[in-house]
């Protein structure tokens, strides 16, 4: 009896010097926190599909503690020290990250404490998912027409081709594309330039009198007639693409009677009205032509037409149902596909390939007519996926192309008859896809060498959506140089990093995917060998240049990804098109470009919808853009206002 006792004494002393409870928001929180645990294990990183994600940096005390204790699923309940969570950031046991925690350091005993308390306690519940006030108003958006939206707008407002545009300052990537609001500010260059367009654009709509019927009827400057007043009334719908108020007709009326037409033109193409569209307005009158302009910059990348504005006018994109036969009937419009061709082009970087530079030596075909071919080749398959209602995910696993002579000559296939007729690619290639295309190979490359680190990490953000952490400062990212003596694939060099703590958590998730590349060089040309060429000069006599040529090994994988074992870009795309993190990934980017603005928490229950609707569609990009235009507007849960309030 006393020994039971005294076993009970001990096993409860054991259990309250477990129980007293770190304060985990304030001191083991931060610990993960600058183990940049975060990155990885969110829902946009490369750990999102593992049972560990972290809220949000900006969350309260209340959540984070939350947090804290869901952490429990990772606990060994039984022998604490033996707990994932503590064996993985410290990579006693395989961890995809790397070494995260150095063990015996006070990060570690801070994290170890947190373990034992969590042992003591009773097993958690389920975690409760995230709550998000979706009867919030939500915050007013301003966007600036991009330039490529601008020389739409003026060619479809004023007939005028000139794309003026091309000549203002150059727009930033932000969030993968050029047209997020955050970064849309209107510097005092491009203000100016704004100002010189307008004054330009005006001149030329009347240069020889009114040629293009803008103003109804004749109305000499000075006078105050109906002419004036309806055709600032007219004009001004479709610059501001809403109606005028009162206000705003009397201030142009005076403009008009000073300077005619063409000052009214040059002054509504410099106001805020016309270069910036408001999304979410307070103005209950303005909100179904807000919606117009939604679906038209998005699908069209331009102002809404005569149709549309009736529509809006009517009360017909006051419901999802609604939206959707508008959407339907422009989809039709040749403007469609230029504005697919945008979305395309931003999402893929084809600036990348179109300004790179590529060692003449190595590569004397590279040219900017070749370059041009590569993108032209990604569009034609893009084209015939969106337009002809094919599955959208065949962009990874097309074993066609549509190829130019000069292209079939690089991936040594049949010239077709005619430039870019389709062409088949026989599985010997070991191309497919975007993947095995040379746009994507050569972008991703340098000028002389490929870069299994850039393609593994354009695979990671552009079609798996994650993030990955920025490197530590200070890290010396060169890789060792290639010399006559110790030539080297790009396997061994990377070894470098694989074998550094503070670099292997995330090359270890980036470069095994490029190195399944490594048969395509620097230009997307199929190799069997790396081929090295090292040239020295002397001045006493030259040396001939020396060739070495390598094995290849071009086994890759993608961590976190089930069966992702690959050694080709044809079974990569595979790999992906059947991932739902990578079909996610399209409705992501879609939703990026056409929100101007990367998802938040709160819009997971829209983008779980739009994916519904995809998935169910077989995959087809055009009911794509259509799910997302009716749930953006209209989300999930929420009643739908008869004002057409989104």
């Amino acid at each position: 009896m006393q020994r039971k006792l005294a076993c009970l004494c001990l096993l409860a002393a054991f259990r309250l010097s477990y129980a007293a409870a770190p304060d985990f928001a304030s001191t083991v929180f931060p610990v993960l926190d600058r183990a940049g645990c975060g990155g990885c294990h969110n829902p946009d990183g490369i750990a999102a599909g593992t049972r560990l994600q972290f809220p949000e940096r900006e969350a309260r005390k209340a959540a984070l503690e939350r947090f804290g204790r869901s952490l429990q699923r990772l606990v060994n309940r039984s022998d604490p020290d033996n707990s994932l969570l503590l064996l993985k950031p410290t990579l006693r046991t395989s961890h995809a990250g790397g070494r995260r925690i150095v063990p015996g350091t006070a990060d570690e005993t801070a994290l170890r404490s947190w373990v034992r308390y969590l042992a003591t306690q009773e097993a958690e519940a389920a975690p409760e998912p995230v709550s998000t006030d979706d009867s919030a108003p939500q915050r007013p958006v301003l966007r600036r027409l991009t330039h490529v939206q601008y020389n739409n707008t003026v060619r479809d407002l004023l007939g005028d081709d000139s794309n003026i545009a091309t000549q203002f300052p150059p727009e930033d990537f932000v969030h993968g594309f050029r047209n997020q609001y955050s970064a849309q500010a209107i510097s005092p260059l491009l203000a100016e330039a704004y100002a010189a367009a307008a004054e330009k654009l005006a001149k030329n709509a009347f240069r020889g009198g009114d040629t293009r019927g803008l103003v109804p009827c004749k109305a000499a400057p000075g006078s105050e007639n109906t002419c004036a007043t309806g055709f600032i009334r007219s004009f001004g719908r479709k610059a501001f693409r809403r109606p005028l108020l009162e206000s705003e007709v009397e201030r142009y009326r005076k403009l008009f009677a000073s300077g005619g037409a063409q000052l009214v033109v040059e002054a509504m193409l410099q106001s805020p009205n016309f270069l910036l569209r408001t999304e979410n307005g307070s103005e209950p009158a303005w909100r179904a032509y807000q919606t117009a302009s939604r679906l038209s910059y998005f699908l069209w990348n331009s102002m809404p037409d005569e149709a549309l504005f009736r529509a809006a006018e009517a009360g017909e994109l006051s419901s999802p149902a609604g939206i959707e036969r508008a959407a339907r009937r422009m989809l039709t419009d040749p403007r469609a596909r230029a504005a697919v061709d945008d979305f395309i082009e931003q999402w893929l970087r084809f600036d990348r390939l179109l300004t790179s530079v590529k060692d003449r030596r190595a590569f004397p075909q590279f040219t900017p007519e070749l370059a041009l071919a590569m993108t032209e080749e990604t569009r034609r398959l893009v084209s015939e996926l969106v337009w002809n209602n094919r599955s959208f995910m065949e962009l990874y696993t097309a074993d066609y192309a549509y190829l130019s002579s000069s292209l079939a000559e690089l991936y040594g296939v049949p010239v077709p008859e005619r430039e870019f007729d389709r062409v088949s690619l026989p599985a010997a290639t070991e191309r497919a896809g975007i993947l095995g295309q040379a746009m994507f190979l050569a972008a991703t490359s340098k000028p002389a060498e490929t870069s299994p680190t850039a393609r593994g990490l354009f695979v990671r953000e552009q079609f798996l959506c994650q993030e990955v952490p920025q490197p530590p400062p200070g890290v010396a990212a060169n890789l060792p140089p290639l010399t006559k003596d110790k030539p080297q694939t790009n396997r061994e060099r990377l070894s470098v990093h694989m074998s550094s703590e503070s670099c292997s958590g995330c090359h270890n998730l980036i470069d095994p995917i490029g190195l399944g590349m490594e048969k395509f060089d620097a230009i997307g040309q199929r190799r069997e060998k790396l081929k090295l060429t090292f040239s020295t000069e002397r001045k006493e006599k030259p040396i001939h240049p020396v060739t070495v040529e390598l094995e290849l090994d071009t086994r890759g994988e993608v961590a976190g990804l089930a069966n992702s074992s690959f050694s080709s870009p044809r079974q990569l795309g595979t790999i992906l098109a059947a991932s739902r993190q990578c079909q996610e990934c399209v409705v992501k980017q879609v939703f990026r470009y056409a929100m101007g603005r990367k998802e938040t928490p709160a819009d997971r229950p829209v983008i779980g919808r739009i994916y519904e609707d995809f998935r169910d569609s077989q995959f087809r990009f055009q009911e794509l853009m259509i799910a997302l235009l009716k749930w953006t507007a209209f989300p999930p849960g929420r009643e739908a206002s008869a004002s057409g309030a989104h």
